[in-house]
C-alpha cells in the first residue's frame, strides 16, 4: 500500500488537467504506485462524472486500479473523535479518519482538512 490517500478534489483536478505541471507529475507518481482512496472518495468521484460518459470510463478505470479503503471500526472511532472536536462534514471526517487510521498523508486541495489535528496533508497546488 502506498503512503498517500487521494481526495476527490485532486482526482477531478488531475483528470481535468487543472493542476500545475509539478502537481500533475506528483499525482501521476502517486497513481502509478497503486493509489489509495476512501470509500467516500469513490462515491464522490463516481457522482462527479455522472453526466460525462468519457470521464466516467476514466474514473472507473482509476477506481479499479486503486485500493479502496473501507470504513472500518477504527475509522468510525477516529471519525467520531474528529466530529466531536471540530465542525467537519461527515464525509470529510470519514476521509480524514481513513488517512489517520491507515497512517497515510492526505492529498487534498480542501483547506477544511487543515483544522483536523493529527492529519498529514499535502496540497498539490502548493508544489
Amino acid at each position: 500500500m502506498g503512503e498517500y490517500l487521494i481526495d476527490n478534489n485532486v482526482i477531478s483536478a488531475y483528470f481535468s488537467g487543472s493542476l500545475s505541471e509539478k502537481a500533475i507529475n506528483f499525482v501521476a507518481n502517486v497513481i502509478d504506485q497503486k493509489p489509495n482512496i476512501s470509500l467516500i472518495t469513490e462515491i464522490e468521484a463516481l457522482s462527479w462524472v455522472s453526466l460525462d460518459k468519457g470521464k466516467e470510463v476514466i474514473i472507473k478505470a482509476f477506481i479499479d486500479d486503486s485500493i479502496v479503503l473501507p470504513i472500518s471500526r477504527g475509522v468510525v472511532v477516529q471519525c467520531v473523535k474528529i466530529k466531536r472536536g471540530k465542525k467537519v462534514k461527515t464525509p470529510d471526517a470519514i476521509i480524514a479518519a481513513t488517512a489517520i487510521v491507515y497512517n497515510l498523508t492526505l492529498i487534498t486541495s480542501d483547506s477544511d482538512f487543515n483544522k483536523i489535528q493529527g492529519l498529514k496533508i499535502i496540497d498539490p497546488r502548493t508544489l
